[in-house]
Formats: structure tokens, sequence, C-alpha cells
């Protein structure tokens, strides 16, 4: 069975775990985390190294996924993403068994669908992302690489979230409105008009 080296070590990591264990087609190798001043396994999964020595652990393993959560910004993912690209990593696409993904819609290299996350025909998901449990991508829906679309969003028919960009718990991105990249929008937000690029969207405003 092939195996992934997480990089991260925390709460994400955690969760990413447990859709990759769910899924069965991939083994966990261990983790890489930011230093080695308190390495410690994760679940039991050993400690494989920092970011710094990526390239050695990249030297023994072919699989990698970013497993550092995201809300104020995308940067730490997609540095992970670029140095670890650099060392000759691979990313896989990761979808909880609990999810549903249509056979009519993708997703790119390194983007996991967690337990309950739906995405539906015509859908297209970029590189590293994170579609996270219970929410929903409606048909059509284009989302930018290094995005987030949190816990029970609603992201509904052809709209647009560009790159980098995060999109709260339980918020709803209304038919057709494109966010712009590296755009936050709160959780319980409801969107009905297009946000430029580097918008942070809070309820209220």
């Amino acid at each position: 069975m092939n195996e992934v080296v997480l990089i991260g070590t925390g709460g994400h990591c955690r969760s990413c775990i447990d859709v990759i264990e769910a899924a069965g087609s991939l083994k966990v190798a261990g983790v890489v985390g930011a230093d080695d001043s308190d390495p410690q396994r994760v679940f039991g999964y050993p400690f494989l190294g920092t970011d710094s020595n990526m390239g050695s652990v990249f030297a023994d393993y072919k699989l990698g996924l970013i497993a550092v959560g995201q809300i104020r910004t995308p940067r730490v993912r997609i540095r992970l993403y670029e140095a670890a690209r650099r060392h000759g990593a691979d990313f896989p696409v990761i979808v909880s068994p609990h999810s549903y993904i249509s056979r009519r819609a993708s997703l790119g290299d390194g983007s996991i669908a967690m337990h309950g996350a739906i995405i539906n025909a015509g859908a297209s998901v970029g590189a590293n992302c994170i579609i996270n449990s219970q929410s929903l991508i409606e048909h059509g829906v284009r989302i930018g690489d290094h995005s987030h679309v949190s816990t029970g969003a609603r992201v509904n028919g052809e709209a647009v979230v560009g790159a980098g960009s995060f999109i709260g718990s339980g918020a709803v991105i209304h038919e057709g409105v494109v966010i712009g990249e590296q755009c936050i929008v709160a959780a319980g937000s409801c969107i009905a008009e297009d946000l430029p690029n580097g918008y942070k969207y809070r309820s209220g405003s």
C-alpha cells in the first residue's frame, strides 16, 4: 500500500488521518512538523522530520499531503506545498468514503474532501484545497487552488471562489457569485454579491 507523509501536526492533521484511515487506499507513513523542539507521534504515527529537512523525508517517501489548517491566510499551506513539490513529492487526492463526489466533478492534486462533503456535477476544485466536513460545492462551482471551504458552508451553483480564499463555517455563497482571490468570508455569512480580491467579509459588513 502506498504511504503518504502528512506535513503538519495539529488538529487538521488529526482530521486528515481519520479520513485517510477511513478511505483505506493509502497508509500514513508519519508526520512532518514545523520544528523538532517537541517531536511527538500523532495518533501513533512517527515524527519523520521538520519543514527544513523535507528533502531527506521525500528521499524515502513519494507522497505528501499538506495537513496544516487555513483560516486567516493560505501562505503557510502554499509555502509547504511548494517546498514539498521542489523536493519531489507528489500529492494524491484524498476523498472520505463518507463524502459524495460526482464522477463529473474534479479535484486537484493534494486536495481533500472530508466526511460528509458533497461536490456535485461539473464542479472543479483546485490543488491543495480543503473541502471540509459537511460542506456543499454545487454544480458548476469553481474553487481556486489553496482554498478552504469550511465545515457546513454552502457554495451554490456556478459560483467561483478565487485562489487562496477561505469560506467560513456555515457561510452561504449565492448562485453565480464570484469571490476574489485571497478573500476571507466569515462563518455564518451570506454572500449575494461579488467580492474583490483580498476582501475580508465579516457578518454585518
